[in-house]
C-alpha cells in the first residue's frame, strides 16, 4: 500500500530530528540544552548553540519561526 506524505510533515519530522541533535551535542559540552535553544529561539543569536557537531550550522538552517511551530504542534498532539 502506497503512503503519501506531505512535504511538511517531512521537514517537520527532520526539524525534531535536528532538535534532539543539538540538544544532545549541547549536553555533551556541559551546557542546559532547553536553556540554550530557547535563548536562540528568542534572540536570534546564534551564539547560543555551540558548533559542536556542526550543531549550529543544522539548527540555524531552519527559520526559526518553523522550529517554534513544529515544538508547539509536537506538544499539543
Amino acid at each position: 500500500m502506497t503512503e503519501i506524505y506531505q512535504v511538511s510533515e517531512f521537514q517537520d519530522g527532520m526539524i525534531e530530528d535536528v532538535i534532539k541533535e543539538v540538544a544532545q551535542s549541547l549536553e555533551e559540552k556541559g551546557y542546559n540544552a532547553i536553556n540554550q535553544i530557547v535563548g536562540y529561539l528568542i534572540s536570534g543569536d546564534p551564539g547560543y548553540i555551540s558548533n559542536y557537531h556542526d550543531a549550529r550550522s543544522k539548527l540555524t538552517k531552519y527559520e526559526r519561526v518553523k522550529v517554534l511551530e513544529v515544538l508547539v504542534k509536537k506538544f499539543l498532539n
